[in-house]
């Protein structure tokens, strides 16, 4: 896997989803996010309780 920098176009991915409101499950991919122009915020964290 190579890094992803800053300014750098993002590899897509897709990963499932739940939607409270509808109480179900998607799929929601990277390219289906910009092809429908929403803006995307990613955020990752290492795990619940530990040093960060």
């Amino acid at each position: 896997m190579s890094d992803v920098r800053l300014g750098h176009d993002v590899p897509d991915f897709s990963m499932n989803t739940y939607d409270p409101v509808a109480h179900g499950f998607s799929k929601v991919t990277l390219a289906g996010q910009k092809e429908a122009g929403r803006w995307t915020v990613l955020f990752f964290y290492p795990a619940d309780f530990t040093f960060v």
